[in-house]
């Protein structure tokens, strides 16, 4: 059995020679596309699924990968029928908001991938939703793969089209397609996490310059965010390390080291979400100290002013008495006296106040 290879350039997408092509047949609409792939090539045509599967275990060689994107139980249940889904799993495919995990069903294995797509946002600062998910379930067989997305981020076209250009890697099996959708998502992992730092990195300057308003409720959005990444993150590591250890004779040895390639970049991925997180967290309590100091500031300034005010408002309220013996109050020059004093009074408590930083 040949190794796994690297994924190469552009190459021939034709079936063997002399092969007699299959008669085009309509797919449905939730049906993305269905083939069948013979020593690492697909054949000519297209395939409804019970005809695929015939070719396959007619000729008891190759397999058939099926793509379906958001079926309903009605729709997928020929499909099941066919290859002998378990029902248990059939309808987690269909209702989707699973986590990510990895089930066996007899000779079926069936897996579940969180995927996520960062969506672009003018500035952090103003953006309602910064990772957008989605599903991608995969039932593996000795001879089949079936793919059910869910999401309209999650496409496999361009990686079906890579891996028919790479006739090799197809020629392992249906495992190679799985490690392929799991390179995939996780590569996606590593996209997303790259720019949220660049998001968290730039609200993290903003949070410490001075003069400048970052609001808690922006902070705490990004941390529900980055949750959203962590569920989809966190519970894959598990089913990839069982397949990296020999879970299932359905991955070859040769794909399991692979897929401890794709575990290692996962867990690089974990531990900046973990980061993140905890970076969120320091950025909150770094805003709500802020807010705090700011209030206090204002406190003070406000305090300061009330006491300044306080002198004029004693002398006049003090002055506004009816009595007739009070001191200069029939001297003309007694009421500019007074004046004069108070503003004395008022400047010297604003110099004082000036002085402590309080103004």
């Amino acid at each position: 059995m040949p190794s796994l290879p690297s994924i190469r350039g552009r190459g021939s997408q034709r079936g063997p020679v002399g092969q007699v092509p299959h008669v085009p047949v309509p797919l449905s609409h939730y049906v993305v596309d269905c083939a069948v792939y013979v020593d690492g090539k697909r054949l000519p045509g297209r395939w409804t699924h019970t005809d695929a599967v015939k070719e396959v275990r007619k000729r008891k060689d190759g397999f058939v990968w099926i793509g379906l994107h958001e079926p309903d139980a009605e729709q997928i249940e020929g499909i099941a029928e066919t290859f002998g889904l378990h029902e248990l799993a059939v309808e987690d495919a269909v209702h989707a908001h699973q986590r990510p995990k990895l089930e066996r069903y007899d000779n079926t294995l069936f897996m579940v991938f969180k995927t996520v797509r960062y969506v672009t946002n003018e500035s952090p600062d103003t953006a309602n939703e910064i990772v957008e998910s989605g599903e991608i379930m995969v039932f593996l067989g000795k001879d089949f793969v079936i793919t059910v997305r869910h999401g309209n981020h999650s496409g496999l076209s361009k990686l079906r089209h890579v891996l028919e250009e790479d006739p090799e890697r197809l020629e392992i099996g249906p495992s190679a397609v799985m490690h392929a959708i799991a390179d995939q998502v996780v590569d996606n992992y590593l996209e997303v996490t790259d720019h949220i730092e660049d998001d968290i990195d730039r609200m993290e300057e903003r949070v410490f310059a001075p003069r400048t308003e970052v609001s808690a409720e922006q902070i705490y959005m990004f941390k529900r965010e980055v949750v959203e990444l962590r569920r989809a993150v966190m519970p894959l590591a598990n089913p990839l390390r069982r397949l990296a250890e020999g879970y299932t004779p359905l991955i070859p040895e040769q794909v399991r080291a692979f897929f401890r390639d794709v575990d290692d970049h996962l867990t690089e991925v974990s531990e900046r979400v973990t980061a993140f997180d905890e970076l969120l967290t320091t950025l909150v309590d770094a805003t709500l100290a802020k807010i705090t100091l700011q209030q206090n500031t204002d406190m003070r300034k406000i305090t300061s002013w009330v006491a300044i005010i306080s002198v004029p408002t004693m002398v006049v309220g003090v002055y506004g008495m009816n009595f007739d013996y009070m001191p200069e109050l029939k001297w003309k020059f007694g009421y500019p006296l007074v004046m004069t004093l108070v503003l004395i009074a008022c400047l010297t408590l604003y110099r004082i106040l000036r002085r402590n930083r309080w103004l």
